[in-house]
């Protein structure tokens, strides 16, 4: 075994202990790195309904979204296992070089589908952008400490909050920017942004890495795209191809065998695996992967309808859209804050995430009760209680994760739970997509047929001006088909915009309730995780970094291998929560 050391910013390579400075150097690449992908996420949530208009094709926005969360979630462990083997530094600037790439292709797309292929070149990149961010904080910080750092990460993730709606809704509302379509800018700021984070993370990231001989698993790399894409394929096309077709059946099969065949290559590649089976005997770990798929369809499903609900229904424009999702990340930095400094005094974290599930169902099931005409201040306050729960989640589970697993296992193992809940998260954004347009046409319909027997719609109809305004023809011709709402109604509703308010009143019902549909759903699934956290095991938190604690075991292994005085016995370290010994690590019950 070879060691490999990449210079560390003045770190103590003999001890592993970083100073508070040295973590702030590091912390600078990893926050340019992350504000990259959190901007991203935003910025094109509140420029989607525009991008859709304009290439014709909103119904099918699920592909664009479901293109990128399938790259990034099959590269995510990958990226995982890599960096345990080869060091964070060279796949991170991978991962930042491939998302600049896909971004700056995306901004040329010109069909959704062309759009949705480039996005899942870019999610190539972005699937190591979180997980190995978060790996590093877990070599360099301790669980216990982090709290003490967790502020910078908000920090980021709240400017691109604000941000990213602000310069996504600015860039999708203007006609062009520079000869170009200003929604193509949501892509192209990513260029120079993702070149000034390759600088910053070249010159901060330093810390050492002693390589690991290890073979790459690629038979499992294979296996699980095999697996995973026929079946989020399905979870998309199923409304459209029919749920019981042959292709859906098709996908259905090709998926199963593709995953059976994934679970035999791990067993055969022990730890070489891209996930190591042996993981699943740490209850933390099995727990927090099954919980992290449910919560990732539930929040990632139900927070992909709330744009469209204030931009169709509310008539927001995407920059008002963006601003009025700032609840919800207000409920989310707050709940953050609280609960990563509440965490850090007391060493427990296993109350939060229960706290924040009860909480998410809440705020989900009572966003079921918002309509066409509910005041904003009361979904505003529906999306706080949301925000709160998912702050009080997202990072002790995390925190949980890597404080189970020895640290020689972090980078894959924090990839692996990431991938658990992106894996949910795509698949939460296609099935609910799915269920909201699969249903928005008959709701759209019963609406206009209510509001056909109300005297505001009647008088409507009847007024020439309405009648022979073009900006109404739309809504005439609906009404003409007795509500029966064509695709083309769906692919591009920017006709909403200047549309008649009463001849509308129907769509905006019809699109209201079908998304109380995907609220509901999105509750229930929500609410099998809450039970399921409940069983989480509450391991009290080490107070060492990965780093430190591969130091030690570096040690350890040394003066193992030198004979030991006669009088002075060996002492043996633990057996650590996967079957290795780690110093430090905390067991798993």
């Amino acid at each position: 075994m070879t060691s490999t050391t990449d210079a560390p910013a003045a770190s103590d390579a003999t001890s592993g202990v970083l100073t508070h400075r040295q973590i702030l150097t590091i912390l600078g690449g990893l926050m340019m790195g992350m504000f990259l992908a959190a901007l991203d996420q935003t910025i094109v949530a509140s420029a989607i309904r525009t991008i859709g208009d304009d290439l014709h094709g909103l119904s099918v926005q699920a592909w664009v979204t479901t293109a990128y969360l399938i790259t990034s979630t099959i590269a995510t462990p990958l990226y995982g296992k890599l960096s345990d083997i080869y060091g964070r530094k060279p796949f991170f600037l991978l991962a930042i070089t491939l998302f600049i790439i896909g971004s700056a292709a995306s901004a040329f797309s010109t069909s959704m589908y062309m759009l949705a292929a480039f996005r899942a070149f870019q999610g190539l990149g972005a699937g190591g952008l979180f997980s190995l961010a978060l790996a590093i904080i877990g070599d360099i910080v301790s669980p216990r400490q982090r709290a003490k750092y967790q502020g910078y990460f908000l920090a980021v993730f709240g400017t691109s909050s604000v941000l990213g709606p602000v310069v996504g809704g600015s860039f999708a509302g203007a006609s062009s920017i520079l000869f170009v379509s200003g929604w193509r800018w949501v892509f192209l700021v990513n260029v120079p942004i993702g070149i000034a984070a390759l600088y910053v993370v070249w010159r901060t990231l330093n810390i050492p890495h002693t390589r690991r001989d290890h073979r790459i698993d690629w038979q499992g790399a294979v296996a699980i795209a095999v697996g995973l894409v026929p079946l989020l394929i399905i979870a998309e096309q199923g409304r459209i191809w029919g749920w019981g077709s042959d292709r859906a059946f098709a996908c259905y099969l090709i998926g199963v065998i593709g995953l059976a065949f994934f679970v035999y290559v791990e067993s055969r590649a022990g730890d070489d695996a891209l996930i190591p089976l042996r993981f699943f005997k740490v209850r933390t770990f099995s727990l927090t992967s099954v919980v992290g798929i449910v919560v990732g369809m539930g929040m990632f499903g139900g927070i992909s309808v709330l744009p469209l609900y204030l931009q169709i229904v509310r008539g927001a424009s995407p920059t008002q859209s963006g601003l009025l999702l700032l609840p919800l990340t207000a409920g989310m930095m707050t709940a953050s804050i609280v609960s990563g400094q509440l965490i850090s005094r007391t060493g427990y974290y296993r109350p939060f995430p229960i706290i924040g599930t009860g909480l998410m169902v809440v705020g989900l099931a009572l966003m079921h009760g918002i309509g066409a005409h509910t005041a904003f201040w009361v979904t505003a306050l529906y999306m706080v209680v949301f925000g709160f729960g998912l702050g009080n989640v997202m990072q002790p589970i995390t925190l949980a994760v890597q404080n189970a697993m020895s640290a020689r296992d972090i980078g894959v193992a924090t990839s692996s739970a990431t991938f658990f809940r992106q894996m949910g998260g795509t698949l939460g954004v296609a099935v609910f997509l799915s269920v909201l347009f699969s249903t928005v046409g008959d709701n759209i319909k019963s609406a206009f047929g209510k509001a056909a027997q109300t005297a505001s719609f009647q008088t409507a109809i009847q007024d020439p001006n309405v009648l022979h305004d073009p900006r109404n023809a739309q809504l005439l011709k609906l009404l003409n088909s007795h509500g029966t709402v064509s695709s083309s109604a769906l692919n591009d509703t920017s006709f909403l915009k200047h549309a008649d308010r009463r001849l509308a009143e129907p769509f905006f019902v019809g699109f209201s309730q079908s998304m109380d549909t995907v609220f509901v759903i999105g509750a229930v699934v929500i609410a099998i995780g809450f039970v399921l956290m409940w069983f989480l095991p509450a391991i009290p938190l080490r107070t060492t970094s990965g780093l430190q604690s591969r130091t030690d075991d570096a040690r350890a292994a040394a003066s193992a291998a030198q004979p030991a005085p006669a009088s002075a016995p060996s002492a043996s370290s633990g057996e650590s929560a996967v079957g290795r010994p780690a110093p430090g690590a905390a067991l798993d019950s």
